[in-house]
């Protein structure tokens, strides 16, 4: 089985992922609902009693609560009176005390109260109970310059509004050394915060552990066919290097000029489609196909059969199996350290003409003495050699009767 080279493919997945990521967010019910708040803008306006000149500060540090009407109001600020000096107004009877300048009667106020002690509700309706315009909470002092949303339903219609602490710590110290504080409060700029409902959460989740998984999946495939294809190619290597000592087995001959060897059936090369030339070295194969060494030996370790014929060349030569049956078979050794190329020849006629010119040929008596000659010191070497030797000898002595 041939194993195909994994490729990584991140662009496919990264594109998955990327999808469900996309569908995630954007499906309906993702987006929970949005929490709209306003700031506030707050002002304060008071004598000094020490240079008696008017001081007047505003910011937009406050913040309406959630059932608040967004609408302005203004007043003088009053504080809770109490023995005890609770500043967060928690109490059913609290009252509170308001500095009003030139002792004037009834006139709007705004509570300022502390938070903690009770729910935002309770200390809105003890402050509403006292005909207060509006209320006004101070954050507590871990909170720093914070404020807090603050949900307080069912006070009715009167203006809610948190500042940070240190704003509420200087107005009332304020309003404690008897100082009337007029404060007046905007509405500031609306705010639109959006929160990811639970809905959306869970299918991002899920989409995300599916994609963490068809990722995980793809990995271990990924690595199992590495694996697969790494093993395929040293199994390759090796069935190639041992297909390589069985071709080394087959014959080699070299054409050389002026000499008359066998009859050929073709003057070129079947795989390159060249003729023949002086001094070429061919393979002959056990179905006497002849070819270049160098085309034929590629030929062979890819396809191991005759381009021609279509001949098994390894079972040809006696390997039934795999090759790797003879990884330790060596090859035939020349003698005296001679190529084997040497050892046998292979003349192709020169030209059409040549039969004119030459002399007559030798009798068969006279032939078969120089055939034998020629191969008896090979003779010993291989007898599979000699043999097909011999049968080219035959051949020309029958071409020459």
């Amino acid at each position: 089985m041939a194993w195909r080279r994994p490729e990584a493919g991140v662009g496919a997945r990264g594109a998955l992922a990327l999808a469900l990521l996309a569908l995630a967010v954007c499906a309906p019910g993702a987006r929970g609902r949005a929490l709209e708040w306003f700031s506030a803008v707050v002002s304060i306006e008071y004598v000094d009693p020490q240079t008696n000149l008017t001081v007047w500060s505003v910011s937009e540090s406050g913040r309406f609560g959630d059932s608040s009407p967004k609408e302005g109001a203004q007043g003088l600020v009053g504080v809770p009176w109490a023995p005890g000096g609770d500043p967060e107004g928690c109490a059913p009877d609290t009252r509170f005390f308001v500095p009003e300048p030139g002792g004037r009667g009834a006139a709007p106020w705004v509570a300022l109260v502390a938070r903690g002690g009770c729910t935002f509700k309770d200390k809105v309706l003890v402050a509403a109970r006292r005909n207060a315009s509006a209320v006004v909470l101070y954050n507590e002092e871990r909170y720093g310059n914070l404020t807090m949303p603050m949900s307080h339903a069912g006070t009715g219609n009167i203006v809610v509004v948190m500042i940070s602490y240190p704003k509420g710590r200087e107005i009332l110290e304020l309003v404690q050394k008897g100082i009337p504080v007029t404060m007046t409060i905007g509405v500031g700029t609306r705010h639109v915060q959006e929160f990811i409902s639970g809905q959306s959460v869970v299918f991002v989740a899920i989409a995300f552990i599916t994609m963490m998984i068809i990722s995980l999946a793809w990995l271990i495939f990924y690595y199992i066919q590495r694996f697969l294809y790494t093993g395929s190619q040293i199994g390759s290597q090796s069935h190639r290097k041992e297909t390589k000592k069985v071709i080394g087995q087959l014959l080699l001959h070299t054409v050389k000029h002026g000499e008359k060897g066998i009859d050929v059936d073709a003057e070129n090369c079947a795989v390159c489609i060249e003729n023949f030339k002086v001094k070429d070295i061919i393979r002959i194969l056990p179905c006497k196909h002849i070819f270049h060494r160098i085309c034929i030996d590629p030929w062979l370790l890819d396809h191991r059969t005759c381009p021609m014929c279509k001949l098994d060349v390894i079972k040809a030569l006696g390997y039934w199996g795999e090759p790797g049956d003879v990884q330790d078979m060596p090859a035939p050794e020349s003698p005296s350290g001679r190529d084997p190329a040497a050892n046998f020849s292979l003349t192709l006629p020169e030209d059409d003409g040549s039969d004119e010119s030459s002399p007559p040929s030798a009798s068969p008596a006279e032939s078969e003495p120089q055939c034998d000659a020629s191969f008896k010191g090979d003779a010993g070497e291989n007898t599979a050699l000699l043999v097909v030797v011999r049968a080219m000898c035959s051949r020309v002595m029958k071409t020459s009767i």
